[in-house]
């Protein structure tokens, strides 16, 4: 199985916090599954770390990882997730988090997060959150 791992899951797995979430993602590196991430991923999740020996570390772990790629057409239905939702009356709080719900719909991959704003987002367009 491949799973796209979100932002909010990477930051409290190389964090050590203990949440459903990490553990599952422990699941999946058990199970061998694929885990994969984004540029919108790893973006958050470097931007955060503030000292560069775990910089590097995790920069590294990265480097094992499955890379999905994204274009034009992923901004382009980041854009249109981010606008239908917002006609719809539900403003998502981060819009970087309707490009990488994209880059899952794009890519058919399975999505592992902890944000309750994918909640929204796979109500209306499906995320095979796991």
């Amino acid at each position: 199985m491949r799973v796209l791992v979100d932002s909010t899951v990477c930051i409290d797995f190389f964090a050590g916090r203990e949440t459903v979430q990490v553990a599952r993602l422990e699941e999946c590196f058990q199970s061998g599954d694929e885990i994969c991430y984004c540029g919108f991923v790893l973006a958050e999740v470097l931007q955060g770390i503030r000292d560069e020996k775990q910089l590097a570390t995790v920069k590294r772990q990265f480097e094992n990882l499955i890379y999905l790629e994204d274009d034009r057409s992923t901004f382009e239905l980041g854009s249109t997730i981010y606008r239908e939702l917002r006609r719809d009356g539900i403003t998502i709080r981060n819009s970087i988090d309707c490009l990488i719900a994209a880059t899952v719909i794009q890519h058919g991959v399975n999505f592992l997060e902890n944000d309750r704003d994918y909640k929204f987002i796979d109500q209306h367009f499906p995320l095979n959150r796991i």
